[in-house]
Parts: structure tokens; sequence; C-alpha cells
């Protein structure tokens, strides 16, 4: 397994196993992704980027790629795998997902917020996208979705899972999906980001919920899973979990981040760097859920409140 490093004040310490929050780091079998994957990944981001562009300049109705919500034009090869890869997901989902077995933390924010009148924008890691749309299926959460191929084929998984989309991304049409979702909150959807997607760097979160969270009044709400048996793809962007058949899993949800209606720029950084600061939080304290002792499980259980099995 390999050990975390990441920044903040309860940070993994590279070159060593010492952690702040008392979890040990030799459990964790995930990285950040490092400064070269990332340059990589932005190379490629922006060289996709460049070449819908150029082909959207061809159109009548070209329109400024961060605003652009139309699919990408892609050849027949790559359309036809479109249906035959959502098929296969789905029905990997569809057959692990009602083994596995979920004890849910801190439920009780979320409900506080509905009781308020008021819907969750959700903040989570690409990571964990498997174990979390299966147990909050068929909710009619609205998903921000990339418009790339991968997106096009994840966009049926999730919708027949139960599940909206907003297509947009950090690089394309991001700005459009963000009105999507402030119509959905004000419909009352809740609405989801996978926070460092839709290609990373690797648990570094996009601005887009603090500002969403801004405009409608709504909370951000952070969580993450972690699973005592699964496999880690690292050759993934992500890092992507896959939990096995009959695997125990955790969820850690956080308290809400409320944003002011007229935040300025200082305090849309702050919010963000508190946004990010909880991902972190949550994330290390499930993913060394299952090595912890007992006691020490006993005391994250009181501090982040009762158990629920399904909302």
């Amino acid at each position: 397994m390999a050990r975390g490093n990441e920044k903040g004040s309860e940070e993994l310490r590279c070159g060593d196993e010492v952690r702040r929050d008392g979890c040990d780091a030799r459990t964790l079998y995930y990285t950040p992704m490092s400064a070269k994957e990332a340059a990589r990944e932005a190379e490629q981001g922006t060289d996709r980027a460049a070449t819908d562009a150029a082909a959207g300049d061809n159109s009548a109705d070209a329109v400024n790629v961060h605003y652009d919500t139309r699919l990408p034009e892609l050849p027949w090869s790559r359309r036809i795998q479109i249906p035959v890869i959502a098929a296969a997901v789905f029905s990997v989902i569809r057959v692990l997902g009602p083994t596995l077995r979920y004890e849910v933390l801190g439920w009780q924010h979320a409900e506080a917020v509905y009781a308020s009148r008021k819907r969750c924008i959700w903040a989570f890691w690409h990571r964990v996208i498997i174990p979390i749309v299966w147990w909050h299926r068929n909710h009619g959460t609205v998903v921000m979705n990339t418009m790339a191929f991968d997106g096009q084929w994840t966009r049926k998984v999730i919708e027949w899972l139960g599940f909206g989309t907003a297509q947009g991304s950090s690089s394309r049409g991001g700005l459009r999906g963000l009105a999507v979702m402030a119509r959905r909150l004000e419909e009352g959807v809740d609405c989801a980001f996978t926070i460092d997607g839709p290609r990373g760097p690797r648990y570094v979160a996009k601005p887009g919920p603090v500002m969403l969270a801004r405009k409608t009044g709504c909370p951000v709400m952070v969580f993450h899973i972690g699973v005592d048996r699964g496999k880690t793809f690292t050759n993934t962007w992500d890092h992507f979990l896959l939990p096995m058949p009959l695997a125990r899993t955790v969820i850690l949800f956080a308290p809400p981040i409320n944003v002011p209606a007229d935040a300025d720029q200082q305090m849309l950084e702050a919010k963000h760097m508190e946004m990010q600061r909880e991902l972190e939080r949550v994330r290390d304290i499930a993913e060394g859920w299952f090595s912890l002792a007992e006691e020490e499980r006993a005391m994250y259980r009181t501090q982040f409140g009762r158990s629920v099995s399904r909302p």
C-alpha cells in the first residue's frame, strides 16, 4: 500500500509513517497525483479543448469553449463503443451493489439541511464513484458530467441508476453546467460533483461547489467511502476503487459548509480551502477505517454521529 502525501494540518508526511490524526499511513492504499502526472493530464486536457474549439469554429453557432455544451463529434468506431461500455459497467454495478454492506456516519447533517428546506451540493473524490452511485441510486441527484467520450457512456450508466446529469466540466461547458445545477436545486433536487474530475489532478478540489453554494444558498456537503476489500487501479488517474463482492464499506459525511451570498473573492477562496480540508479529513479516516482499533472506530462514531442504512 502506498503512503499518502497531502498538505494541511492533518497531512501525511511523505517519507515516514506518522499521521497527525492518529491513523497509520501504512494502511492507506491511495497516493496523490504527482506533479508529472498532473502536468500530463493538463496537457492532454488542453489538447482536447483546443481540438474541440477548432471543430466548433467551423460551425456558424460556435461559442467560447468554456460555455460550449455541445457533445463532441466522434467517429463511428467510438460511438458504437458507448452503449457497449455503458451496459458492461452497469451490469457490474448491478451485480456487485447488492452485496456491499454499508455503515453510514454523519447522515444527520444532510437531514438537518433538508429540514431547513434546502438541498445539498455533494462533493466527493472521483475514486469512490462506484460505491456511492449504488448506495444513493434512484434519488434523482444531478451530477456534473463531462462531455468527452468517457462522459457519454458514464452518463448512460448513472441515469440508468436514477441520477440526473448536467453537461459540463471544469474545462468545457462548466459554467453552463452550473446554471443547470442551480435550476435543479431550486426545483428541490440535490446536485453532486466528482470534485477532482474529470481528469484530475487527483485529490485537488475544483471550485464549482463553492460557486454554486454562493449562488443558491445551499450548503456544500463532502463525504468519502472506505472499504475493507477492494481493487485500486493504480494505472488510472483517479486510482479508481472497485469494491470486492461482500465488502464492508463506511461512508463518512462531514458537516455542511455554508457560503454567504455576498461572499467576496477572499471568502470564496477560504471556503474552497475549507472544502479541500474536509475532503482530505474524511478521506483519510475512511481509507484507514478498517485498520483502526475498535476503540478508535467508536471514537469516530461518536464524533460523526449515528449510523443509517440508506435514506
